[in-house]
């Protein structure tokens, strides 16, 4: 079964792109970008989100924009808060429009 985008976790971009290609581990990444390991296994496991402070690590370690990550884990954000929040919410909301 194919996951829907909005499943996939900036931690599994994480890891299929960079850590397993590269040869990396969990515990090489966290120790080269000075943080616990615990950070970037949930990170890897879907289970905490990448913060600003790990998007700037991570960007200065693979030379890219910490912009790269942070958009990853905003859209993912969006997506899953549209899936699971917004059918429950969006009867109850009047968009300014209708009052004008």
């Amino acid at each position: 079964m194919t996951k829907k985008l909005d499943e996939i976790h900036p931690g599994e971009i994480l890891v299929e792109e960079f850590i397993k290609p590269m040869d990396l581990t969990n515990a090489r990444v966290a120790s080269d970008i000075d943080v616990p390991t615990s950070r970037i296994s949930e990170i890897a496991n879907g289970k905490r989100p990448i913060t600003v402070d790990t998007a700037v690590r991570l960007g200065v370690y693979f030379n890219m924009e910490p912009r790269f990550w942070l958009n990853l884990q905003s859209e993912y954000d969006v997506r899953i808060a549209e899936r699971d929040l917004l059918p429950e919410i969006k009867g109850r909301i009047r968009p300014l429009l209708q009052h004008i």
